[in-house]
């Protein structure tokens, strides 16, 4: 069974690399995907391709910054033309743990599920930034049990696992930040087995985890009422 681990990357020169290496323990190769950064995080992921001991890793690159969700779904259409039978998600900036990727994948490969979603609210350390915890994840929350009937702890994760078929099914239309509500849905929409472990995530920076927290509530909404 080939598992990909896709990384969507813009302007991570300082984490890449390291995020990379620990990545490539846990899954048979990490793909990353440059979303048109302004400093440094191709070069520094492009370091990362020499043969090492663990996991291939290979970094496409977008020639403009068309956002996160684009970004997994380029890194979704190359791992299935690899033949990638489990794809996981993750993030470039080093706030999950590389090393809980198997607990995140195990309910797919034990055909207990579909899809796996980590969750920071099923007791594992989640030191989150104080809007996020009021506002957008409850926000999140809402629109998904309101407008899909889906009641999951944790609707704006970027840690999942899916299998081949979820990803074949389920297309990333949703460019910026409304594609984690936007997976979630199509996952439960398409009737995939669905299920959440505990994950760990580490904010560095609050400050720079907020920015853009407008939009992402712009974005949750506007999906919800879209499909409505």
């Amino acid at each position: 069974m080939k598992i990909f681990c896709v990384i969507p990357a813009y302007n991570e020169e300082k984490n890449i690399k390291k995020v990379v290496q620990q990545a490539q323990k846990y899954v048979d190769e990490v793909v990353v995907v440059n979303d048109c950064s302004k400093d440094n995080t191709y070069q520094e992921a492009i370091k990362t391709t020499m043969i090492n001991e663990y996991a291939k890793a290979v970094v496409l690159h977008h020639i403009v910054n068309r956002g996160q969700g684009a970004a997994l779904q380029t890194g979704n259409d190359y791992s299935l033309k690899q033949g990638a039978d489990i794809i996981v998600h993750f993030d470039a900036d080093g706030q999950f743990l590389a090393k809980e990727i198997p607990e995140v994948i195990k309910p797919i490969t034990n055909k207990e599920a579909d899809a796996c979603f980590g969750s920071r609210f099923l007791g594992r350390k989640s030191n989150l930034p104080f809007m996020k915890k009021v506002l957008i994840l409850p926000l999140a929350k809402l629109i998904n049990q309101t407008f899909f009937n889906i009641k999951t702890t944790d609707p704006q994760s970027g840690f999942r696992a899916l299998s081949r078929q979820v990803v074949n099914k389920v297309k990333i239309e949703q460019d910026q930040m409304a594609h984690c509500n936007e997976i979630l849905h199509k996952v439960h929409k398409n009737g995939f087995q669905i299920k959440e472990t505990p994950i760990t995530v580490i904010y560095h920076k609050y400050g720079q985890k907020f920015r853009g927290g407008g939009k992402i509530i712009k974005d949750i909404i506007i999906r919800g009422l879209l499909t409505r």
